[in-house]
């Protein structure tokens, strides 16, 4: 099937199997792959609307066990470098997110060898008392304790649920790909078992996001294999609420020397993303590792959504990569893309 062909059916509404896709990312020309996406983008979203958050990721530890490969941030647990955030800290982090108009922190850590499931049920429940959404802990750590404590994930999620848990991020997913994860994270959850506690998220009444860092050691049909397996566990549970594809950062990381994705792959991920998950209504741009006027072009390529302001970010940041852009700033690239701008929340739902 030619490219043609298989644009007609995207601009007719049909579903693309991964092996139409795989044409489209290897044949198709750029700014054919935006015009689709983009047609995508304003069948879902007919409004000229892109909204964005204002959070902060805090990084609760910077120990870990995974080691994972494309990682700079992680401290071995040996490395009298690596921390725990101290209360005190947390409890200044968060005032300072609020101060700024912040409704939401993005709670992620290392694979920390000792700390119990009580340490996060308590971390929750400190956070908790300051009113803020929390959307915390991607499918990793929650494998990581059920592991430690000798329970079952969904018997983990359930407990940091009770204890104030509002939504997870779609960390750790990397590509959803068995080959790659065990090249580049062998200690990390499966592709199976990142799926199935994200399933478990879902039927707990959580809402999820999903990503994919792309740019490595995988190749482009290893990706439409990620995303069909998310669009899979979307038609199950309806549960993700926007994609995010952002390219590896090699700086730093035991993968340096590889060559970083150009904006050109960039765009093109950002299209295909939005033209084959017809059943996840966002994407989300990545101006953290892309830059403003990539990510700005990015919105006509299918991307709706222009992320967080991220207060805080130190995984990327770790990787040579500093970004950094203001609630104003971001208005302003919207808008001067001739979008209307709009804060909101971890569910979409507008904030006036």
């Amino acid at each position: 099937m030619r490219t043609a062909e298989i644009g007609a059916k995207v601009l007719a509404g049909e579903r693309l199997t991964a092996a139409q896709a795989l044409i489209l990312a290897d044949h198709g020309q750029l700014l054919e792959l935006g015009l689709l996406a983009d047609a995508v983008r304003q069948r879902l979203h007919p409004e000229p609307l892109v909204t964005y958050v204002i959070d902060r990721n805090i990084n609760y530890t910077d120990i870990c066990i995974s080691a994972c490969k494309f990682c700079a941030f992680f401290k071995a647990p040996e490395d009298a470098a690596g921390s725990v955030l101290s209360r005190e800290e947390l409890g200044r982090k968060i005032e300072e997110t609020l101060a700024l108009g912040g409704n939401q922190i993005l709670l992620q850590g290392g694979l920390h060898p000792e700390l119990p499931l009580s340490f996060y049920e308590e971390l929750l429940r400190f956070i908790k008392g300051y009113g803020v959404h929390i959307h915390g802990f991607s499918p990793p750590e929650i494998h990581h304790f059920a592991q430690l404590a000798g329970l079952s994930t969904r018997e983990v999620l359930s407990r940091l649920q009770a204890a104030g848990l509002d939504s997870m991020p779609g960390g750790g997913a990397e590509i959803l790909c068995d080959r790659v994860r065990r090249e580049i994270a062998p200690r990390k959850c499966g592709a199976d078992q990142w799926l199935a506690i994200m399933v478990e998220a879902h039927q707990l009444g959580m809402r999820t996001t999903a990503t994919m860092m792309f740019g490595h050691i995988e190749t482009m049909a290893e990706r439409l294999e990620h995303l069909e397996r998310l669009r899979r566990v979307q038609d199950q549970t309806g549960g993700f609420t926007a994609f995010i594809p952002w390219p590896f950062q090699p700086a730093n990381t035991a993968l340096a020397g590889r060559p970083k994705a150009t904006a050109f792959e960039y765009l093109k991920m950002v299209a295909i993303s939005r033209i084959f998950l017809d059943n996840v209504a966002n994407i989300q741009a990545s101006w953290v590792t892309q830059g403003p006027k990539i990510a700005q072009l990015s919105l006509f390529f299918g991307a709706n959504d222009f992320g967080s302001t991220m207060i805080e970010e130190n995984v990327v940041a770790a990787a040579g990569v500093s970004f950094r852009l203001s609630e104003a700033e971001i208005r302003r690239l919207v808008e001067g893309a001739g979008f209307t701008v709009r804060r909101r929340r971890m569910d979409y739902t507008l904030i006036d």
